[in-house]
């Protein structure tokens, strides 16, 4: 069994003074009519961010405040691979394992770690209680330096069913959103025997493991709202899905040189796919979009974060049984009003072993930091039930 050891993140001040450089000396792009970021990040607020992140941001703080979560690292298949392991305070604690996705690291799910491994101490029951485990994805913030090409979200399944039994964890509930939606989904397909349940936030997954997704006609009328987002979203906000897909590499040697470029990259993804209308500090404080910059930029893992759309997307998902439903573990859904993707109840219904359904009142893509009470309370009512 290969070891696992305690982890501290400790950036050298040789990489924070080169960032506060590098800020320093941006020489930053004209902008003009973009005051709806219709052509990207707005300029004049992107300019006065990146002033806040070499002024005024602390990462000494930061960095202090999430090394009081509890680190791992250890070698899986000859991948390095950094974990949050958070154990529960209850009679019996599910072990849940939580995927995020891109551009997400394991800090996005930050909110939800003392609700749901202490409920006593948040209101709840202490019979509500998760041992959590929050891996970050190969490639991703401390799961690096990732050397090997073709990792992708369905490989990143089996890498998972491995973390968890050296954990102890034979069986496991899993939850995700974004690409951690398919490698849940996948957890609930390939390992349904190992899965207590599958709960996801994002359920487009269905297009890759049905060859096409469905049928338009199956969506109910109040359910069309969503295929209008849908069309939206395929129109306006796929562009990083192309690049990344095919020439990942370029946009790395950008964002590996310029700290406000790599900034503008994300942000923009924060604001045009939260709930926010347009405000991404109503969901967002400054010091979270920084903490999720930082996270990419001390570690230099944008490139191979970016490469895991080249591996989805240039080696197909394959089933590994036949038969439905496609994820035989219980599912459940929680749909927020401005996810990017949708599936229609009737078509999950058939996909998925669907045993919960929520219609959430607000939200969208990174649920987990914008409306952390909702994922909460539906995570625990979901696997409430099972066993």
């Amino acid at each position: 069994m290969t070891a696992i050891e305690p982890f501290s993140i400790a950036v050298p001040e040789s990489v924070l003074t080169d960032l506060r450089e590098r800020l320093a000396r941006t020489r930053w792009t004209p902008d003009f009519a973009n005051d709806d970021w219709r052509y990207g990040a707005n300029a004049a607020y992107l300019r006065d961010l990146a002033g806040y992140w070499r002024d005024g941001y602390d990462w000494r703080a930061r960095e202090a405040e999430i090394n009081r979560l509890p680190h791992f690292r250890t070698v899986i298949d000859g991948l390095p691979i950094h974990f949050v392991h958070v154990r529960g305070r209850g009679p019996a604690p599910r072990p849940l394992l939580l995927s995020h996705g891109w551009p997400w690291t394991f800090l996005d799910f930050g909110k939800l770690i003392g609700p749901l491994t202490d409920p006593a101490a948040h209101g709840g029951d202490p019979a509500d209680a998760f041992d959590l485990v929050i891996p970050s994805l190969p490639g991703f913030a401390f799961s690096t330096p990732l050397t090997v090409p073709g990792i992708n979200w369905w490989k990143t399944a089996d890498l998972w069913v491995t973390l968890m039994e050296r954990l102890g964890h034979p069986r496991f509930g899993a939850h995700g959103g974004d690409v951690g939606a398919f490698i849940s989904a996948q957890l609930g397909h390939r390992h349904a025997g190992r899965i207590i349940g599958v709960h996801l936030t994002t359920p487009g997954q269905l297009t890759f493991m049905t060859g096409g997704g469905w049928d338009e006609r199956e969506f109910t009328d109040a359910e069309a709202a969503r295929v209008a987002r849908m069309r939206q979203v395929r129109a306006s906000e796929t562009g990083h899905f192309v690049v990344q897909s095919t020439k990942p590499q370029n946009l790395a040697v950008a964002f590996a040189d310029s700290p406000a470029g790599l900034l503008a990259w994300l942000v923009d993804k924060r604001r045009a796919w939260s709930d926010c209308r347009g405000d991404v500090e109503s969901r967002f404080t400054r010091d979270e979009l920084l903490d999720n910059a930082m996270l990419y930029w001390v570690t230099e893992s944008f490139h191979t974060s970016a490469r895991f759309y080249y591996e989805g997307a240039h080696d197909p998902w394959r089933p590994s049984r036949a038969g439905m439903p496609v994820v035989a573990a219980p599912t459940g859904i929680a749909v927020f009003p401005a996810e990017l993707t949708f599936a229609p109840r009737a078509a999950a219904a058939r996909y998925y072993d669907l045993r919960r359904w929520t219609e959430m009142p607000e939200g969208g893509h990174f649920a987990a930091m914008e409306v952390p009470v909702l994922l909460i309370e539906d995570l625990r009512a979901f696997f409430r039930g099972l066993s």
